[in-house]
C-alpha cells in the first residue's frame, strides 16, 4: 500500500486542476482574444477534467464555467465560455458529475447512462407515458430543424408545457436528441445524429471498459483521491462494486495503484487511489517551494471544490454553498467565491454585478484566521484581475475589512 501525505495531494490536487505554474500542470497559462487558440485552451482545460460543470447563476459577472476558465487562463475572455458548445466544436452536453460539457471523445462512454436514462431519474417514464407527445416533438425537430424547449412549448396551455419540457429533456438524456448549442444559456435542441459524428454514434464500448475509462479521467483530473470522490465525479455512487472492480482492474493493469492519505493531527488515515504516473510528481512537488500567488477567485462549482469532504481534508477549508438557503439562515453569503493564495484557501468573497453601474460589488468578505499582509495582498490581487476580466470596477473599499 502506497502513502501519501496532505502537502503532496493537496500540491498533486493543484496541479492536476490547472492552477500551478504551466510546467507543473502541462496546461496553457494563457488564452487571449476569441481565436482559435483561446478555444484550443479552453479545451484543453475541459479535457483535463472531463468535463465543465453548467450553472446559471451569473450574479458574479460570469457563469461558474466561464469562472472555472478564468482562474486558469490568463487574459480570457468569459463572453467565450458561453460559445464553447457549437457545431462542429469537440464538445458535448450531458448528464456527467452534473450538467456539464465533456469532450466528444466521451460520448460513446455514456452508454450505460443513456439506456438507464430511458426512464427518467427524478420524473420515471415519461416517454412511455406520453408517447404521442414525444413522436410530435421529434417530428418538428426533423422537420424545422434545432428548437429551444421555449420554442416546442410556444402556445400550449401550463399543464401541456410541463409535460413538452420534461418529454424533451427524456428524450435528451435517453439520447435521441442532443444539445446542439446555448444560447442565452437555453439549450437548443437537434437529432443526434445532426449533431454527434456518426464514427461516435456506432463505437460499441462494453460498460466495464467505460467505467475504467472514467474512472482514469477522474484522477487525472483530482491527483489522489478517496473512491467516493472518484464514484461521485460521474454520479455513480450507486455502483460501488462496479466502481471497486474496475479500480481494481486497473490496479492489475499497473495503471493506478491503492494510495492512503498519511493521517495528522491524530485522524485515521484516507485509504484512496491515484495514478502511478502522479506518484513521483506528488513527491516532487511536495519538496518545492510554493510559489508567491496575487491569488485567485475559484468558483463555488470548482472542481477542486465542489466534493467537501476532500477540500476540509486537503486545504482545512469547509467549503459551503448557500444559494439554496434563506437570506437570514446564510453565514456566508449567497454566491461566495474562494480565495486561493499559493496553496491555501484563505477568504471567500460573495460578490454582484452590478451591471449598468459598471461596478462589482464585494457584499462579504470572510478570512480563513487572522489575514496577513500576504493574504490581503493575494485577495485584493484575486479581486482586481477578476473584475477586469469580467470589465468590470470593484466597488466600496470592502476588502480592508
Amino acid at each position: 500500500m502506497e502513502t501519501i501525505s496532505t502537502r503532496e495531494a493537496r500540491r498533486l490536487a493543484l496541479a492536476r486542476a490547472g492552477l500551478l505554474r504551466p510546467e507543473r500542470t502541462g496546461l496553457p497559462r494563457r488564452a487571449r482574444g476569441r481565436g482559435l487558440r483561446a478555444r484550443a485552451a479552453a479545451l484543453a482545460v475541459v479535457r483535463r477534467f472531463g468535463y465543465l460543470q453548467l450553472d446559471s447563476i451569473p450574479v458574479a459577472g460570469a457563469r461558474t464555467h466561464a469562472i472555472v476558465l478564468l482562474s486558469r487562463l490568463e487574459g480570457f475572455d468569459p463572453d467565450l465560455a458561453e460559445t464553447l458548445l457549437a457545431p462542429g466544436e469537440p464538445l458535448f452536453e450531458y448528464w456527467g458529475h452534473e450538467a456539464s460539457w465533456m469532450p466528444l471523445e466521451l460520448y460513446p462512454l455514456f452508454a450505460f447512462r443513456r439506456r438507464e436514462f430511458r426512464s427518467h431519474p427524478w420524473w420515471g417514464d415519461v416517454l412511455g407515458e406520453h408517447p404521442e407527445v414525444a413522436r410530435t416533438v421529434v417530428g418538428r425537430i426533423e422537420a424545422e430543424g434545432p428548437q429551444r424547449s421555449l420554442d416546442l412549448t410556444l402556445g400550449l396551455p401550463r399543464a401541456s408545457r410541463r409535460i413538452v419540457k420534461r418529454v424533451t429533456a427524456s428524450l435528451w438524456l435517453e439520447g435521441t436528441l442532443a444539445v446542439r448549442e446555448r444560447r442565452s444559456f437555453q439549450r437548443i435542441f437537434d437529432l443526434t445524429e445532426r449533431v454527434i459524428p456518426q464514427r461516435l454514434r456506432e463505437s460499441r464500448v462494453e460498460p466495464e471498459e467505460a467505467l475504467r475509462r472514467l474512472l482514469l479521467r477522474a484522477l487525472a483530473g483530482h491527483g489522489w483521491a478517496a473512491r467516493g470522490t472518484l464514484a461521485a465525479t460521474w454520479r455513480l455512487k450507486n455502483r460501488a462494486s462496479d466502481v471497486d472492480r474496475a479500480l481494481g482492474e486497473l490496479a492489475e493493469a499497473g495503471e493506478v495503484v491503492p494510495c492512503r492519505l498519511r493521517s495528522e493531527g491524530g485522524a485515521q488515515a484516507t485509504a484512496g487511489w491515484i495514478r502511478r504516473r502522479d506518484l513521483d510528481l506528488a513527491n516532487r512537488l511536495a519538496r518545492a517551494r510554493p510559489r508567491p500567488d496575487r491569488g485567485v477567485l475559484l468558483s463555488p462549482f470548482d472542481p477542486l471544490l465542489w466534493d467537501r469532504a476532500r477540500v476540509r481534508r486537503l486545504f482545512g477549508f469547509d467549503q459551503v454553498l448557500e444559494i439554496y438557503k434563506p437570506e437570514t439562515e446564510r453565514t456566508w453569503g449567497y454566491y461566495c467565491l474562494p480565495v486561493l493564495a499559493g496553496e491555501r484557501l484563505v477568504a471567500r468573497i460573495d460578490l454582484k454585478a452590478e451591471r449598468p453601474a459598471g461596478r462589482l460589488d464585494v457584499l462579504s468578505l470572510h478570512w480563513e484566521g487572522e489575514p496577513g499582509a500576504a493574504e490581503r495582498e493575494a485577495a485584493a490581487g484575486a479581486l482586481a484581475d477578476y473584475a477586469a476580466a469580467v470589465g468590470l470596477e470593484p466597488g466600496g473599499d470592502s476588502l480592508s475589512s
